[in-house]
């Protein structure tokens, strides 16, 4: 995004409601203070003359990257950038300021392809500039898509999400538009937790297994699985024991990945043709009704058809 669209963009700061603590006060009241300098002209004092916004926004995506969003307060970057608080003040109006800040980075990282006519290619390029922006940047998924946009980039990016099914049929529906590229997210979303929990298990696994022997190691892995095939209670398990399969494996992640996107994608790609279809219901072989899915006996109660007395307790299942 230029400087020059940056400076069209009238609503950088998404107003979060934050308690209105001593340092929110202080940081109001220095904040105040260097916007009347700099309406007089003045300049940064020292350092902050060579700062640029540039820079101050790169050292607090380095520190939230490494520590977490909550390692981030104007004095810790003005640290990090060799300077004094108050210079920050200069450049972002204050910490909220410089977080809306480091998501539009992110956000243009990301970077939605224009919308190119092939409404599955677009949303794949999507999902994997996404998963990697947040495999990056693994903090960012506590903010990412949970607000307004908050930036030139944030902005740019819904534009062409909202434009990539043009052309299907589907476009003039808002809500099913929105809820596609929406559930496109969530899915990459909850794929990247996923691959984090993967990495500290790993992590986990390999520190409590450090004073172990390869042959301990080994030994300790047979004897779970002769545990489960010995049981005769777990045969899928015992399966996918003996067959050397490791689902959680490093190398197979980018596949992994692939699939569930593959299927996620063959599932909208069914309901943008129905919709394309007026008055088509849904394919019912790709939309089973609910009661297929599920047994009879764990199914919800129906509500009753006419208002009475609550229904009496369930009997209790019979003992085996």
């Amino acid at each position: 995004m230029s400087e020059s669209n940056e400076e069209q963009w009238p609503f950088f700061r998404y107003q979060r409601p934050l308690p209105r603590s001593g340092k929110a006060t202080r940081e109001a009241r220095i904040a105040g203070h260097v916007a009347k300098h700099k309406e007089r002209g003045a300049r940064p004092p020292g350092r902050g003359q060579g700062l640029s916004l540039e820079e101050i926004v790169t050292a607090a995506i380095a520190v939230a990257d490494a520590e977490g969003p909550d390692a981030i307060s104007m004095r810790r970057i003005a640290r990090e950038v060799n300077a004094g608080a108050m210079s920050l003040y200069w450049y972002v109006g204050s910490k909220e300021e410089l977080l809306d800040r480091m998501l539009d980075r992110i956000e243009g990282e990301i970077e939605v392809p224009d919308p190119s006519g092939d409404w599955r290619a677009d949303l794949n390029v999507f999902a994997h500039r996404t998963r990697a922006a947040l495999t990056r940047h693994r903090w960012a998924a506590d903010f990412i898509g949970s607000r307004p946009p908050t930036g030139p980039n944030d902005v740019r990016n819904l534009e062409r999400l909202l434009g990539l099914i043009d052309g299907t049929g589907a476009e003039g529906d808002v809500q099913l538009v929105f809820s596609v590229f929406s559930t496109v997210a969530t899915f990459v979303m909850g794929a990247v937790m996923r691959e984090a929990q993967e990495v500290r298990f790993q992590r986990d696994q390999d520190q409590a297994e450090a004073d172990m022997s390869p042959e301990e190691r080994e030994a300790q892995h047979e004897r779970f699985e002769e545990w489960v095939k010995a049981s005769g209670q777990f045969p899928h398990i015992a399966r996918l024991v003996g067959s050397g399969v490791d689902p959680d494996a490093p190398e197979t992640r980018d596949e992994r990945f692939q699939f569930g996107l593959d299927c996620l994608l063959d599932g909208l790609g069914v309901r943008l043709a129905s919709h394309g279809r007026p008055g088509a219901p849904p394919a019912p072989d790709a939309f089973p009704a609910l009661p297929d899915l599920l047994p009879r006996d764990e199914l919800p109660p129906a509500p009753p058809a006419e208002p009475g007395p609550p229904p009496g307790p369930r009997a209790a299942p019979a003992a085996p």
